[in-house]
């Protein structure tokens, strides 16, 4: 068996698998191009398409994150070639951190404290009790149902949305159009952790921002192409006007790494980080990955990824 694999860290993901399956060829993707080819299996996060276009006997691709958006859109992707990906893999607890983070940082006040510290004013904020700021969260995966449950035993009313029923204990599950437009209408931040699929797109355009209540937060841990992020900036006003939202912390953006450029790096109400929400654990997903290599090899059934749904 020859895995290939391509990823910021892929000495320790070569390292883990070569220990835990011996008899396997494992080399990174910036071997030498004929250790590369025939490949058995690629185990990727943003595969380039030379190394796609290379092989010529994959049995399967393993996806090292939970988004596979990129992968599906990249160059030389062999058709017929079973995807799986990370499902959770200890991607979950790093999310709710950060999630939890983004809502109490609007939920005690830090964006105003920042704001005073910078006049020198000493001004306590009111403090809301918990029960009236229910959040909302749109996708509810294992990563998402993780982060609603997190939020939920944090002593936050939580709706959760997603495209199907879902039934979460403790949790105010809704779905379809009615349901988001249900959510949008009550919640005082949104947190989007949906795949980025043509169905959620700019899911969060100028009219869904509109039907958050004035002074609601978004936080997008998830995909940069769920927020339509021009509607968002106008949504947000600019350093003199306050508009219809309160701020944002983004993780994900439509171009990555986010252009110097770009007006978000600036705003007054926008915290910006690097994609860094949930890093994929080697520790945590190595036993995932060596599982979907026994089944591949086995010939048993997996839960594929539907390149026309996009997960």
């Amino acid at each position: 068996m020859k895995i290939v694999v391509h990823t910021d860290d892929a000495t320790q993901w070569r390292d883990a698998l070569s220990e835990a399956l011996p008899n396997a060829t494992v080399v990174t993707s910036d071997a030498p191009e004929e250790a590369r080819q025939d490949a058995d299996y690629l185990a990727v996060w943003k595969a380039p398409a030379y190394l796609l276009k290379e092989q010529t006997r994959l049995k399967g691709i393993i996806n090292l994150g939970a988004g596979v958006d990129h992968l599906l859109g990249t160059p030389g992707l062999p058709a017929n070639v079973p995807i799986v990906k990370l499902r959770d893999a200890g991607m979950s607890e790093p999310m709710a951190d950060y999630v939890l983070y983004g809502v109490l940082h609007f939920y005690r006040s830090m964006d105003r404290y920042a704001v005073q510290q910078a006049n020198a004013e000493w001004q306590p904020q009111r403090l809301a009790d918990k029960a009236d700021w229910p959040i909302g969260v749109l996708g509810l995966g294992a990563i998402g149902a993780h982060v609603a449950s997190a939020l939920q035993q944090a002593g936050f009313p939580v709706l959760g949305w997603s495209r199907s029923p879902k039934t979460i204990t403790g949790v105010q599950c809704l779905h379809g159009d009615e349901g988001l437009d249900k959510l949008l209408g009550q919640v005082q931040s949104v947190v989007t952790i949906l795949p980025d699929t043509p169905a959620t797109q700019s899911i969060l355009n100028a009219e869904r921002l509109a039907k958050l209540p004035k002074g609601a937060s978004v936080i997008n841990p998830g995909r940069g192409s769920l927020i339509d992020e021009q509607a968002l900036l106008e949504a947000l006003g600019d350093s003199a006007t306050s508009g219809h939202l309160r701020g944002a912390l983004l993780d994900v953006f439509c171009e990555e790494p986010l252009p110097a450029k770009s007006s978000l790096w600036q705003h007054p109400r926008v915290v910006v980080t690097p994609h860094m929400a949930a890093p994929t654990p080697v520790n945590d997903a190595i036993d995932q990955v060596i599982a979907y290599l026994h089944a591949f090899e086995a010939g048993e059934d997996l839960p594929t990824v539907n390149p026309t749904q996009g997960y």
